[in-house]
């Protein structure tokens, strides 16, 4: 084994050691930088910070967060396991050694090479070793793991251990992407739940090396993260001024009702809203009025995202695309915005919004050279103009139109595929009628959803709102079982090698992965291949936009609509941010790295 390794390392092109990785271009910080410039160096550490979780279902029953089964606790994942690289909250598509202290990247970008720090340790005191890298790899790519872990890093050839503090990932085709997907890989100790199948390893608290450990646990009502006081990283540049709480406390209630009232009531610190009517309407009380509580609006450069209606093509109704364009025509996004949402929204438009990525304009050479073999499997408005949700708020403008011009063009549509009104019902030629379900676990969905449903009543199509718990919603997801629900994607600055578990084929036939809507497109595969192996800045943009204009067209996801700026009411009198507010940040997460808890005043 030995002599193998040797001969592995002298194959090898020579690769150059750096502080960092760019996906393009250079890094932003030099080697040898202080901090980053977001945060402040000198925040003082200690005190705790109270908060909900923004996720629906905040409750958990097991510590593990990787298996499929079940709910680990909201954050568990960030606060416990280190990686290896780390990105910036300034910058995109880069990253800085955390447990490793240098990455190599091959020439031929075939393998990345990382040297771990010696004084990295695990929370039980062992130096975190090559070994574990491999073994926490290995893991996530066994059997009882998400599958989105399998289509991620379906380029990795496989993991080699050169020394103690050394690890080389192997890739199978070139792809820049790869070295930052390895290294932000949680890293987990062989001993976490050591001789027992990974399925098994539930109540088991996790041996990670992040800045904090499972504290006090009320189940069913709290739990909180410590902060390792002997946390081998907390003077390294990467983390200087970020995990300055001593203690996060992370409250679990029922609803969102329950979580705004004990807001109000004082019994935690911060809680990021996702409604723009609660936003309005809602937050507000004697707290507010005296300034305990404050609402602050931080505007991001985030991706929009794509928030969508997810239309599960795998059922008979639809897969048409002119069904499920029809469908989309029955929105009325410009009402509801002015009407319930107090105008806080913008449109999103494709699945690259706010990014170079985004398709523009009508394709160019690169891109129609991408969509051209696949002509005949490609909708054809996808050679046209980039895609335009339809609008609702200028009826007298042909161009635009409005709402009844928007039903007409459905009704338009449902008749090509083979759909006609019989009696009040829209039927297609066997006579069944066109009856969906709305699925959902949202605390007031029905709300957003019933305008759009009074809409489609007019064309004849009855959508059933479903309401269920989370665990049933989550079920149903993962075995596809469902017709039509809410997804909000997050979106990317860097789209990659998981847009392969959002719309690749292979995907749509594995459970528990991410391809809701059952995309099965060779044209979406080619594109989503072309991404990712691209070899220049040009040649990925021209993929992205080219994937963009596909999946638009094609009607799987119905946009919905995205804030850009995240909503806090906090405690100001408790909590301090810095002067700083970085680019690419999430709310809830921002404040747990990088704010502090006020120091009270000293008594003279």
């Amino acid at each position: 084994m030995r002599l193998l390794l040797a001969c592995l390392l002298l194959a090898t092109p020579a690769a150059w050691a750096a502080h960092g990785y760019a996906l393009w271009g250079d890094l932003k910080y030099p080697p040898g930088f202080d901090h980053f410039d977001y945060v402040n160096p000198a925040a003082p550490k200690g005190g705790e910070i109270r908060m909900v979780s923004g996720l629906r279902n905040s409750n958990f029953d097991k510590y593990n967060p990787f298996t499929m089964k079940g709910s680990a606790p909201a954050y568990l994942g960030d606060l416990l396991f280190d990686t290896l690289l780390t990105g910036s909250l300034d910058e995109a598509g880069a990253a800085y050694g955390l447990l490793a202290e240098d990455v190599a990247v091959a020439p031929d970008r075939l393998s990345a090479t990382f040297r771990l720090r010696p004084e990295a340790r695990f929370h039980n005191g062992d130096a975190v070793t090559a070994q574990d890298v491999k073994h926490s790899f290995d893991t996530l790519m066994g059997p009882y793991t998400s599958p989105a872990y399998k289509t991620l890093l379906v380029d990795v050839a496989g993991v080699d251990v050169l020394d103690a503090r050394t690890v080389r990932y192997r890739f199978k085709r070139p792809n820049r992407e790869l070295p930052l997907t390895v290294g932000g890989l949680p890293v987990f100790s062989h001993k976490w739940g050591q001789g027992k199948p990974f399925d098994q390893v539930v109540m088991d608290e996790p041996i990670g090396s992040g800045p904090y450990r499972i504290g006090p646990v009320k189940f069913g009502k709290d739990i909180t993260y410590v902060r390792d006081p002997n946390y081998w990283a907390r003077d390294l540049n990467v983390k200087r001024g970020t995990d300055n709480f001593d203690r996060v406390l992370i409250k679990i209630y029922k609803d969102n009702t329950a979580r705004l009232e004990a807001l109000k009531a004082g019994e935690f610190d911060l809680m990021a809203f996702y409604s723009a009517g609660d936003w309005a309407r809602r937050v507000n009380g004697p707290r507010f009025k005296s300034g305990e509580l404050v609402k602050g609006e931080f505007r991001h450069k985030l991706p929009t995202g794509f928030q969508s209606y997810v239309l599960n093509s795998r059922r008979p109704f639809l897969s048409d695309v002119r069904v499920r364009e029809a469908l989309g025509l029955a929105i009325d996004y410009e009402w509801m915005n002015r009407q319930m949402f107090y105008n806080a929204y913008t449109r999103v438009k494709g699945i690259f919004g706010n990014t170079d990525c985004a398709a523009t304009g009508t394709p160019d050479a690169a891109q129609l050279a991408l969509m051209e073999p696949f002509r005949a499997q490609i909708p054809p408005a996808a050679f046209g103009p980039a895609y335009e949700p339809p609008r609702t708020d200028r009826p007298h403008d042909p161009k635009v139109g409005g709402l009844r011009e928007n039903l007409r063009r459905a009704q338009q549509l449902l008749v090509q595929a083979g759909w006609t009104v019989q009696d009040g019902e829209l039927r297609n030629a066997q006579g069944q009628p066109m009856v969906l379900e709305y699925l959902d676990s949202n605390e007031g969905g029905a709300r957003v959803v019933t305008p759009w449903m009074r809409n489609l009543d007019k064309l004849g199509i009855r959508l059933v709102y479903r309401p269920v718990d989370f665990a049933l919603y989550q079920q149903r997801l993962q075995k596809f079982d469902f017709d039509i629900t809410t997804i909000a994607y997050q979106g990317t600055l860097n789209p990659g090698q998981e847009y392969a578990d959002l719309f690749g084929s292979k995907a749509a036939d594995t459970e528990d992965s991410g391809n809701l809507a059952g995309v099965k497109s060779p044209a979406v595969d080619s594109l989503i291949s072309h991404m990712v192996g691209a070899n220049t800045r040009p040649e990925f943009l021209a993929a992205c936009r080219a994937l963009e204009r596909v999946v638009s067209h094609s009607h799987y996801l119905l946009p919905q609509w995205y804030s850009p700026v995240h909503r806090l009411a906090y405690k100001a009198w408790r909590l301090q941010k810095p002067d700083v507010v970085p680019p690419y940040f999430r709310g809830e997460t921002w404040a747990m790295e990088t704010w502090w808890a006020r120091q009270p005043p000293k008594v003279k």
